[in-house]
């Protein structure tokens, strides 16, 4: 499974950008250039994408054969990228290829590297990458205090149904018609699966990866599993059983299921602590954003006034 990040998903950026922005690019290329061996701090995905690496080592052959690789795509031109490069060495993190260009969305590279998922700092660039059918995420602004990092092991992904992993034809029903029609529309269609949404491939390379795992435990019993996918949503019953029919129909593994109505996300990831949380709705990011390192999937009826392109 291929991983595109940018280089302000994985590394905080602020104070290079607060350069561009407050002066030109000129100043941006000399502010790099004299900071060059300064490794540039660890940005919203940074803990994740490590966590998605250090799931080679469950392959004895990874160098060879990896299960997950990591490509940079970046707007700088190779000779800024230089810090971002020497940042990923310094921070131990196994990524050798990369794509820069300078100025310039690399998001049109997503389907020739044969990328699952594409994550970076800039609203723009994800929105456009959604637009052409891209599985993209424009990861938020976490407060990931270096020396507070979670030490356990594994990786445990959260994920919004609707917009996200499936599309958003039954949100368009409950944003049209309301909740009374919206759970006769799902109990109605209870045994048609749902048709995939933008994230449904990362989740198929994610369950593939958790089926190995399985065949490891069955060889050995001291095995512990890597993986934990939750699906934190606010379905709650009797639509739940289509989107849970859904997923068995895809042959996916989900360990948890958090079926919350009108419950506030952030209260039930603030225990569930996930390394990363993907939504379509912003409304329900800024509370999130607060406890969890999280990403907008800006796709569907959720995200059709597009006016605010700010990062």
């Amino acid at each position: 499974m291929v991983i595109g990040v940018s280089s302000s998903a994985v590394f905080d950026f602020s104070e290079s950008d607060d350069v561009f922005r407050s002066e030109d690019e000129e100043a941006y290329r000399k502010h790099q250039e004299q900071n060059l061996n300064i490794p540039l701090s660890k940005g919203g995905a940074f803990d994740f994408i490590r966590r998605m690496l250090d799931l080679n080592q469950i392959r004895e052959n990874s160098e060879t054969d990896p299960l997950v690789e990591v490509v940079l795509l970046s707007r700088n031109d190779p000779d800024t990228g230089l810090r971002v490069m020497k940042s990923i060495q310094h921070h131990g993190l196994m990524i050798s290829r990369a794509i820069f260009m300078q100025g310039h969305a690399p998001y049109e590279y997503i389907d020739a590297l044969n990328i699952s998922l594409f994550l970076s700092g800039s609203k723009e660039d994800i929105i456009s990458s959604i637009d052409s059918g891209f599985p993209a995420g424009h990861i938020l602004k976490f407060n990931n205090k270096e020396g507070e990092e979670d030490q356990s092991e594994g990786l445990r992904i959260a994920f919004d149904f609707d917009g996200v992993l499936a599309d958003d034809a039954s949100e368009s029903v409950m944003e049209g018609k309301g909740l009374e029609k919206f759970h006769d529309h799902e109990t109605q269609r209870v045994m048609e699966p749902h048709k995939a949404g933008p994230l449904h491939k990362f989740l198929l390379g994610i369950s593939k990866i958790q089926k190995i795992e399985e065949e490891m435990k069955k060889k050995s019993k001291s095995y512990k599993n890597k993986i934990r996918i939750s699906i934190v949503t606010a379905r709650n019953a009797p639509s739940h059983e289509r989107a849970i029919r859904t997923l068995k129909s895809w042959d996916v593994m989900i360990n948890d299921a958090f079926l919350l109505g009108g419950i506030e996300k952030s209260s039930v990831l603030k225990i569930l602590s996930p390394h990363i949380f993907f939504d379509d709705q912003e409304g329900h990011l800024l509370a999130a954003r607060e406890v969890v390192p999280s990403v907008h999937i800006p796709f569907g009826v959720k995200n059709i006034r597009r006016a605010d392109m700010s990062q």
